[in-house]
């Protein structure tokens, strides 16, 4: 069997990186920007800090979509597009804005597919999309460097996991200083937003040699910086090395695929619009539970990469030891710990479960899983 890995073109990292995307645009031959922004960026003037680099360069801002952006978003933002002249787009904020992005792009390259639905799963897109630029401000989706985003469908609430090698940002700039000004409850829940990328991207299926080694530097990284960027923001040295470990965390990933906590994850933000950060945390540890008699040997090297000693235990000792560093960590940061704390009515979990079962992601799960071990799962997050 080969194992594909897809990166992106090029990417640029370090506090004030941002500079450097005036040159790469000239440079590409680009006329005109397209700038897809959360209005709160705007609001508070994180995407001024972009834009003023810009030096009189045309562009047009979008920011009509939604932290969980819907197809509604994708087909008034492609509207948009085509109404600006632009030629190319520049993602500016999180996963949401950087996944709209990708949505717009591909269905303007690929207008077979402008229902926007047609896109959920491997879609057969045919052209590259147009080209994207992505400057992430927060440390979490690695939505800059992965084939991987998602929409939701307003008609079924349901996420829609899109993997499609054709939407790959031609250009990254991981800044740390467009990240600096997260508050506290976003670091925490973005930065475990990236340890569950690294932890399932580690154990999935479909993970190997090449995808292991990003992963476990990943968790390293988080678990020394998360804590410090959470709750000293102004830590710069921890606002980058997060800025790094949730883009080696995405390299990985977008090529293995993820896995229950995902799936599960997916549902709750489609339905309740609970932040995925969120949403994965608070299930991390319960689908880690679950999985371990499939990864034991594997947990015991994620204790490890956490910094947790595990000489002198037996493999099981050391995966539970994996579980609990991941749990403790969950609790430092004031991550929910249960359903009923954001407010997921009981009524709601075999809805849930059925969505989840459904999702792309349960497919990577290491160890095999039921609809029913699904609700299960969800009755003891509740």
């Amino acid at each position: 069997m080969a194992n594909r890995f897809i990166l992106n073109e090029t990417s640029y990292f370090g506090a004030g990186a941002r500079r450097e995307l005036l040159g790469e645009i000239k440079a590409r031959g680009f006329k005109k920007a397209f700038i897809v922004a959360d209005k709160d960026l705007v609001k508070f003037g994180v995407a001024d800090m972009v834009t003023s680099t810009l030096e009189g360069f045309p562009y047009e801002m979008f920011t009509d979509f939604k932290a969980n952006p819907t197809v509604t978003n994708v087909k008034n933002g492609l509207a948009s597009f085509k109404a600006s002249g632009a030629d190319f787009l520049i993602a500016i904020g999180g996963g949401s804005a950087i996944d709209t992005s990708k949505g717009i792009a591909i269905v303007a390259n690929n207008p077979e597919f402008e229902d926007v639905v047609s896109l959920e799963g491997v879609a057969p897109t045919k052209h590259k999309c147009v080209p994207i630029i992505a400057l992430p401000t927060t440390a979490g989706t690695a939505a800059e460097v992965t084939i991987n985003y998602v929409i939701i469908d307003e008609e079924t609430g349901r996420k829609m996991v899109c993997v499609d090698p054709h939407d790959i940002p031609v250009l990254a700039i991981i800044d740390a200083e467009l990240m600096a000004s997260m508050p506290k409850c976003l670091t925490a829940a973005t930065g475990m937003d990236a340890l569950t990328h690294a932890i399932e991207g580690y154990i999935t299926k479909g993970a190997w040699e090449l995808s292991d080694m990003f992963e476990l530097k990943a968790i390293e990284l988080i678990s020394k910086n998360l804590r410090n960027a959470t709750f000293n923001g102004k830590d710069m040295t921890a606002r980058e090395n997060m800025a790094l470990a949730q883009y080696v965390a995405g390299m990985a990933f977008s090529n293995v695929g993820l896995g229950c906590v995902h799936s599960m994850a997916h549902p709750l933000g489609a339905r309740f619009d609970i932040p995925h950060g969120v949403a994965n945390a608070l299930l991390l540890p319960i689908v880690m539970e679950y999985n371990m008699p499939a990864a034991q040997e594997k947990y015991c090297n994620i204790a490890r990469a956490m910094g947790v000693n595990i000489d002198g235990l037996s493999v099981e000792e050391g995966a539970k030891a994996a579980v609990s560093a991941v749990k403790q960590l969950s609790l430092d940061l004031g991550i929910p710990q249960t359903l009923r704390e954001i407010n997921i009515p009981e009524t709601a979990l075999e809805q849930l479960s059925k969505d989840a079962f459904a999702d792309v992601c349960t497919g990577g799960n290491p160890r095999e899983i039921t609809e029913k071990d699904i609700l299960e799962l969800y009755k003891i997050a509740y």
